[in-house]
């Protein structure tokens, strides 16, 4: 590649997406670990409701887990329980069950979604390359990559949060993502994702953003519940996960991943015109 000397804007091709994984990519509705995060709790007689543990999803899953004990409603559930607030032995031990179901599960999830399997085509024919990064750790990732790889989707670099110091927000995986691709400036990058912290990670990293709404944690439905849903209903909830991503900063929101590609010529459209990123 040419190199790019940072002495004025930026006016190329984007060169990489970076995607999420399950919920973007692969695990149509984010289905795996939500369940985990619900039954781990269960275990200890707590109970934790789909929508507490889908709020925080797309970070490194330890802080996950803290983040859930925080919830005040577990708080006071734990200290009648077990006559304490959650401490850190306890998060250690709720991890640790977690790590082991998840891995588990993620084996029954690893389906690609087509849509986005078409826009990854489509985008590769074109020259563009497909990073990717998550949430989960290494050992979940060993069991992910080769299923989903098995079914036709194979990024060309793949990062998690135990690869990093810290996981999502922090853009610290893009960045493996850009050094891996041979990617530069972070201009002429997309992060591609299904919750808030991904927009966050992206715009962190300096690189365009898009949020994916049908398939994602923050709709969190299989593909047969979200067709069931009344149709008053299905666009009620498209809006309300829009406007939060929109409030999150992300460039641009599509209810599903087909029209990505569509998505990336406009963004070269307006790199073209030396529009940056953090301008929006």
């Amino acid at each position: 590649m040419s190199l790019f000397i940072r002495k004025e804007a930026y006016t190329g091709p984007v060169q990489a997406i970076v995607l999420d994984w399950a919920g973007t990519a692969v695990d149509f509705g984010c289905m795996a670990p939500a369940a985990v995060f619900v039954e781990v709790f269960r275990e200890h007689g707590i109970d934790v409701t789909v929508r507490e543990a889908r709020q925080f999803m797309g970070i490194e899953k330890k802080e996950h887990i803290r983040k859930i004990c925080a919830l005040e409603t577990v708080k006071s559930a734990w200290q009648n329980a077990f006559g304490a607030h959650p401490g850190e032995s306890d998060i250690n031990a709720l991890y640790n069950r977690t790590a082991d179901m998840m891995v588990a599960a993620i084996a029954d999830h690893c389906d690609p979604i087509p849509a986005m399997m078409d826009a990854v085509e489509t985008l590769r024919s074109s020259g563009v390359k497909i990073g990717s990064c998550t949430g989960y750790v290494r050992e979940m990732m060993d069991v992910l990559v080769p299923g989903a790889g098995k079914k036709g989707y194979r990024p060309d670099a793949v990062f998690c949060s135990s690869d990093v110091p810290n996981g999502r927000p922090y853009p610290w995986m893009c960045y493996k993502n850009a050094i891996a691709l041979g990617v530069y400036p972070m201009e002429a990058m997309v992060k591609v994702g299904d919750t808030i912290v991904d927009i966050q990670e992206g715009l962190n990293a300096g690189m365009w953003t898009v949020g994916i709404v049908e398939s994602g944690n923050e709709m969190g439905l299989t593909p047969e519940d979200l067709e069931a849903l009344p149709a008053g209903e299905r666009a009620r909830r498209v809006a309300a996960i829009t406007k939060a991503f929109g409030q999150a900063g992300a460039h641009y929101v599509l209810k599903q991943p087909h029209d990505l590609p569509r998505v990336i010529r406009q963004i070269n459209d307006r790199l073209a015109a030396g529009e940056q990123p953090m301008t929006r």
